[in-house]
């Protein structure tokens, strides 16, 4: 029996909520479905495509998805489909300064929502733009950045960027919590280039965070301000022809204490428990990877990510312009921490490959997923 199974096999033995949850949710055992495709890459070859459910059963590889959670969680009620999460990057309304400089503006709203994390598992978040994670927020390093921030929730809320910023931009108790019905506008300069992050820093801390109120925060480097790497520098760069050669996926890792006991219940990439296992994330086997992964799962002291049958480069925080690590298969992350992985399946066969982190508990609860790996169409 592979690890995997053993572990989602061997049940919920410390969570028993989530397991009344799921059994009373109903619903089959699903090992794949639909395969995904970064969006905006037609023109390289790829198209959607959906699994053959009977071929991805007989799959060698089907026996990852024996045990996941029960039933399919209502997308459209959430009002976001961890699928289009991967690649749904906000980029927000661009305008020139006098200075001729450029201005992004971004609007992001807090809002109290309830949403299912797992099929039946429903949980009372605390949101921005009505999902967890957050927007993604994408700009260009030395563009002036203006977020304007409406709260709609019934807490005080603020945003707290990780980056570099004057004090009273900065989101916290003392420089400014929104109340409800206020609106407050952070305005400074995209800098440093890099993987970064955004909550809210309103107390209890661990409260605001756990209930979703996060998101990414992605600084792209401008290649004329670093000619040494400019090729490097224009493959991150959103719009380039060189950026539209990679798949590009956000991963935020997170967990959920649905009966507030400072313990998770359930964890998960991007909010819904097991979502990539029941739909691959589809690749296209001679086109580079890159993953933006940040970990935000509170009440555990680390996370984890492990790619199975395979090796990746690690930009720790994102803010260099080579590797940290290389060549390896597994990284740990406390919370907060983030980075930017790069990949490639060129040399492999085509098929599903795991990942997942290397905690068995965190596995068994949700945070696991595959790679279908594919031939570019013609």
């Amino acid at each position: 029996m592979d690890g995997i199974s053993a572990w989602l096999r061997g049940g919920f033995s410390r969570r028993h909520l989530l397991r009344a949850g799921l059994t009373a949710a109903g619903g089959s055992v699903v090992a794949a479905g639909a395969a995904l495709g970064q969006s905006g890459h037609s023109a390289h070859g790829t198209t959607p495509a959906t699994v053959d459910m009977a071929a991805a059963t007989a799959s060698p590889h089907a026996a990852h998805g024996a045990m996941i959670t029960v039933g399919d969680v209502d997308s459209a009620g959430n009002g976001f489909d961890p699928a289009d999460l991967l690649t749904d990057w906000e980029t927000g309304t661009v305008s020139i300064l006098p200075d001729g400089r450029t201005l992004r503006t971004f609007e992001v709203e807090a809002n109290d929502k309830e949403i299912e994390i797992a099929p039946g598992i429903k949980f009372p978040a605390w949101t921005y733009n009505g999902r967890v994670p957050g927007p993604s927020l994408r700009a260009t390093e030395g563009e002036r950045l203006r977020i304007v921030f409406r709260n709609f929730g019934s807490h005080p809320h603020s945003m707290h960027f990780h980056g570099i910023h004057a004090a009273r931009m900065d989101g916290v108790p003392g420089a400014g919590l929104i109340d409800p019905g206020d609106e407050f506008v952070y305005e400074f300069d995209a800098k440093p280039f890099g993987c970064h992050l955004y909550h809210c820093h309103a107390l209890p801390l661990k409260r605001h965070i756990h209930k979703g109120m996060y998101g990414l925060f992605v600084i792209d480097p401008d290649p004329a301000r670093h000619p040494e790497h400019a090729d490097i520098a224009r493959s991150r760069l959103l719009g380039t022809p060189e950026n539209a050669e990679w798949q590009e996926f956000v991963m935020v890792m997170n967990g959920f204490d649905t009966n507030f006991d400072n313990e998770n219940e359930v964890y998960a990439v991007n909010t819904v428990a097991h979502a990539y296992m029941k739909r691959p994330i589809r690749v296209v086997r001679d086109r580079p990877i890159r993953l933006y992964l940040v970990n935000v799962v509170e009440f555990d002291p680390i996370n984890s990510f492990h790619l199975h049958a395979n090796f990746f480069d690690y930009f720790d925080q994102g803010t260099t312009l080579t590797p940290t690590l290389k060549t390896v298969d597994l990284i740990t992350q406390c919370q907060a921490q983030r980075g930017i992985l790069e990949f490639t399946y060129r040399d492999h066969e085509t098929g599903l490959y795991m990942f997942h982190p290397h905690q068995s508990e965190f596995t068994e609860l949700g945070w696991s997923g595959m790679f279908e790996v594919v031939e570019a169409v013609a």
